[in-house]
């Protein structure tokens, strides 16, 4: 043979040679099926894995091993070499699928069923199988292919074999119980909570595939309202796969194994909408809303002297606004979740516009209560004016901004509504959404019931005038603290951006004061200015971080730790979260607590939200939370504590075990 024919046939036994760890396919219309290895040669008594590979043809299915209400799951039987061992199939998490009014599981696309093995040889395998679209065809098959001898050699074909691995369920790093009604508990969780989930048993007849599995939230975890059947024990353990999706919108399949016994109550809808009302109402008393409270003061004076039918309609006009606001806050967030994008409480303050905006605002309010300038007929339609003006259009608009203040607020109670909404229907969302609301609004709703008490204050009198300029001091100290806000965000450009913009709503309200024709003119093309503005806060780098209590938050980070079996304090903390701040003064600057981490050797690791991050979303989610604060503390050994969002040095002490 001469050189040159050499050459060609090399060339062409090289696709031959890709193939060597693949045997002959098995084709049909429906589907290609083929034996596949992750190894050309192995030692003798070398591990390895087989892969018995489908390519479905699209609107064609397998099933898995439980197949649910109908199919076969498929059924290889292996012919080996003396010295040759194969495992049992390592399943991929299987598909819920719809056939008509039954439910089944199983696999589109192109799954691989794997096994482990041993010992190089032949390898035979006969392969029955059901393939199924509108209609069920069985098919069988006879694959074969040589594993050679010798030192270990990955083959062409071993990338397949990492990519079926990661769609194999994981083992749960948590506890399950399932009672003999067929209540499915998983617990250990914290407050991390799915926001849907299914459970499919390993074995066919044990849990009936059709019903729907209620998810309902308890105190360390959820609940799922499985049916049993005809093969169920109720004192017998019962395993399955998980399969989940976190508030995020990111799947997850884990294996459990559920143990016989009582399962506790969980968190119904009705217990999630009490929480969130007495979240709402305790709202009222937290540190952001507190710049609110003088337009409310304000409002409730100028109502001293109102009929009754005036006080009635301000403070339904202030609930209304609270009400439509949060309930429009739980619209945005469940579209911009199913845009992909992830969202949580409070989420608007991560954006720089937004802050610098509601600094700009409160500034221009504080402005009209000091005097400065009065809202005439001309401006009263736009922009801050409406939280300014009288009457029930005043009202509900400044409960509006009592909304857009409060959110970077998390009360008691609203941790366990928020983590049901997670999991909740869209309608069920918006509902507790809208009870939040009414917890907040509670003071005004018990104002338009009994308008009378409006009478019991003081009449109005020049007094009033002092008081209003007085209130308005509250208000320039939350417009600054945002503009602090924007030294985290924006760094030294963004405070100077935020200052500019304060000049300029100072400008525009000396103009609007001056009164006439020109001083309008020129106060819109102040106002204009503004947008400009708040565009290059978009733009201005991230400031440093505000927070020098412990090292920046990473997931590695904290793998690390906890690998080391070091004890972690995790704190989920925004510049613009209120609630932080306070807790960071009360509770974990203080001396005791700070004594107390470096006994202990406690590392803390802080997760700054105040701009959005991918990997405090994400542990936010796992954890159930919608939002910051966020305080976890990871034990040498053990499970995690998550503890309260309003902090006292007593409750950290007791965490650590101080």
């Amino acid at each position: 043979m001469s050189f040159r024919a050499l050459i060609i046939a090399l060339i062409c036994l090289l696709p031959l040679a890709g193939r060597a760890a693949e045997s002959p396919p098995h084709s049909s219309p429906r589907n290609v099926v083929s034996l596949v290895s992750d190894m050309d040669s192995v030692a003798p008594g070398g591990a390895y894995h087989l892969g018995v590979r489908f390519q479905l043809t699209p609107g064609w299915h397998i099933y898995f091993r439980n197949p649910g209400d109908a199919g076969l799951p498929p059924e290889p039987s292996w012919t080996l070499a003396e010295g040759m061992r194969v495992g049992e199939i390592a399943w991929p998490a299987p598909q819920r699928l719809s056939e008509g009014e039954l439910v089944t599981f199983g696999y589109t696309g192109s799954p691989m069923l794997v096994v482990p093995a041993s010992g190089p040889g032949p390898v035979r395998v006969h392969l029955d199988w059901l393939v199924c679209n509108n209609i069920c065809v069985p098919e069988e098959a006879d694959l074969a292919l040589d594993v050679a001898s010798g030192p270990a050699q990955p083959s062409g074909q071993a990338g397949l074999f990492a990519e079926a691995a990661s769609h194999v369920p994981v083992a749960a790093p948590f506890a399950a119980r399932i009672s003999p009604q067929g209540q499915l508990a998983v617990t250990g969780l914290g407050s991390a909570t799915p926001r849907e989930a299914l459970f499919v048993a390993d074995a066919a007849d044990m849990v009936a595939a059709a019903p729907e599995q209620n998810l309902r939230v308890i105190d360390d975890g959820f609940t799922l309202q499985l049916t049993p059947a005809s093969a169920f024990k109720p004192d017998a353990p019962v395993s399955g796969v998980l399969l989940l999706t976190d508030a995020g919108g990111q799947p997850a399949a884990l294996h459990i194994t559920a143990q016989p016994g009582a399962v506790a109550a969980g968190t119904g809808l009705g217990q999630a909408l009490l929480a969130a009302l007495l979240g709402g109402l305790i709202l009222n008393l937290m540190p952001c809303v507190f710049p609110v409270l003088a337009m409310k003061a304000m409002a409730i004076l100028r109502l001293s002297d109102a009929g009754l039918g005036a006080a009635r309609r301000e403070g339904l006009a202030y609930a209304a606004g609270v009400i439509v606001s949060f309930t429009a806050i739980g619209a945005a967030v469940l579209v911009l979740r199913r845009a992909g994008l992830a969202v949580g409480w409070g989420f608007q303050f991560q954006s720089p516009i937004f802050v610098a905006g509601m600094a700009w605002l409160l500034f221009g309010v504080g402005l009209n209560l000091s005097g400065v300038f009065e809202v005439s007929a001309r401006v009263a339609g736009a922009g801050q004016s409406l939280t300014l003006r009288g009457g029930a259009a005043g009202s509900f608009f400044a409960g509006a901004l009592a909304v857009l203040v409060a959110t970077p607020c998390t009360a008691p109670f609203m941790s366990v509504a928020l983590a049901v909404a997670l999991t909740a229907s869209a309608p069920a969302t918006l509902a507790l959404f809208a009870a939040l609301g009414v917890g907040l609004a509670a003071p005004a709703l018990l104002l338009a019931a009994f308008p009378g008490l409006a009478r019991g204050l003081p009449r109005p009198g020049r007094w009033m005038d002092v008081v209003k300029q007085a209130l308005a001091f509250p208000v320039y100290g939350a417009s600054a603290w945002l503009v602090w806000v924007l030294a985290t965000q924006g760094g030294a450009d963004g405070v100077m951006l935020g200052l500019a913009g304060l000049l300029m709503v100072g400008f525009v309200a000396w103009l609007l004061h001056l009164g006439g024709a020109w001083p309008r003119r020129a106060a819109l093309l102040g106002v204009l200015m503004l947008p400009v503005l708040a565009v290059l806060l978009e733009v201005a780098p991230a400031g440093p971080a505000q927070s020098a209590r412990g090292e920046a938050f990473s997931q590695a980070r904290l793998a690390e730790l906890r690998a080391a079996h070091t004890p972690v304090f995790i704190d989920m903390t925004a510049a613009w979260c209120v609630t932080c701040l306070v807790n960071e003064r009360v509770a974990l600057d203080r001396d005791e607590v700070r004594d107390a981490f470096a006994r202990r050797h406690v590392v803390t690791l802080v997760g700054d939200w105040t701009r959005q991050d991918a990997q405090i979303t994400a542990f936010l989610r796992e954890q159930g939370r919608d939002g910051v604060p966020l305080y976890v503390y990871y034990p040498e050994t053990g499970a995690a504590v998550v503890l309260p969002q309003v902090l006292t040095p007593g409750l950290v002490l007791d965490a650590v075990g101080s």
